[in-house]
């Protein structure tokens, strides 16, 4: 079982909390990074140091609109806590902000030129997961992939101050990628909040019934639906590999752990044989490694072949 760290009173919040400097506004943003249950793909120690705060910056203000949307503590008040989210994005990029993730997030979009529009995609997808717990076709999950990962990865690439559109493009093949190797991880902790992010019209097709995901069957039929949605999965990861290539040096490895990270939860899953009801599969500490290993030769493949 995995445990959550507890989040600071400051994420819980609707209200500013007491101001604070910018070096202790990125240091709690981190502090979520780094803490929460949640891992965050970028932002390690392989991405240039003096990056590393507006990538924090970014992912508290994920993190915690997606915990309003998501937390049981935010239970009956998560339309009440988006909307003064949102209020506060709005505010700070017009230079007005309180909240320590706001500050950050302000010195962020300031120092690396951040446009607010993927922000607010952002929030749109945490007000989606309130009202749409279904999506009848891949189409229509692909639509939220827009707003729910695909913004992620462009406010990574405007950190770094890669704006070409075909670079976007890529970095949004690999978002939505990673965002259905994820559903696909974690269907059994969806179902718990009564959200179902498989199409409608693949269930129907491989004739799996709403009732046998919520009990838990790992029927045949099931497993056939998973080997089809890995396939596809797959499919788009390979379509978004070459953006490994086309980003330098500063950001060009850490997306080839991420690449190599997501097509081996795909292959965990496919291990545990499609099982992810009673065995959550997870990258371990030697799969890390591993994938650090083949990451490197990847990128610098003279380094290990000579």
């Amino acid at each position: 079982m995995i445990r959550r760290a507890p989040m600071p009173a400051w994420t819980h919040s609707p209200i500013a909390a007491e101001a604070c400097s910018t070096e202790e506004a990125f240091a709690h943003c981190e502090r979520i990074a780094r803490n929460h249950y949640e891992n965050f793909p970028v932002a390690s120690r392989f991405v240039p140091e003096y990056l590393r705060p507006y990538l924090w910056a970014v992912y508290a203000f994920v993190r915690t609109a997606d915990d309003f949307a998501d937390e049981p503590i935010h239970a009956g008040r998560r339309d009440e806590l988006l909307s003064d989210w949102e209020e506060q994005l709005e505010s700070c990029f017009h230079g007005e902000a309180s909240h320590p993730i706001f500050i950050a997030l302000r010195e962020a979009a300031e120092r690396r030129d951040l446009p607010i529009s993927p922000l607010r995609d952002l929030l749109t997808a945490a007000r989606m997961d309130l009202v749409t717990p279904r999506h009848p076709t891949f189409e229509s999950l692909r639509s939220y992939s827009t707003y729910a990962a695909q913004p992620i990865g462009r406010l990574v690439l405007y950190i770094f101050d890669y704006r070409d559109a075909g670079l976007h493009r890529a970095s949004d093949d690999l978002c939505t990628a990673l965002h259905l190797a994820h559903i696909l991880q974690d269907l059994d902790r969806d179902l718990e909040r009564g959200r179902i992010y498989l199409p409608e019209e693949d269930l129907a097709h491989f004739q799996v019934r709403e009732s046998d995901l919520g009990a838990g069957r790992v029927t045949s039929a099931f497993r056939d639906l998973m080997r089809f949605q890995i396939a596809r999965t797959r499919a788009l990861f390979e379509r978004a590999r070459p953006l490994c290539s086309w980003v330098g040096r500063d950001l060009g490895f850490e997306l080839n752990l991420i690449w190599q990270g997501g097509m081996r939860l795909l292959d965990k899953i496919e291990a545990t044989d499609y099982d992810v009801f009673h065995r959550r599969p997870v990258l371990t500490r030697t799969d890390e490694l591993r994938l650090v290993a083949i990451s490197a030769a990847r990128r610098w493949p003279l380094l290990y072949y000579p």
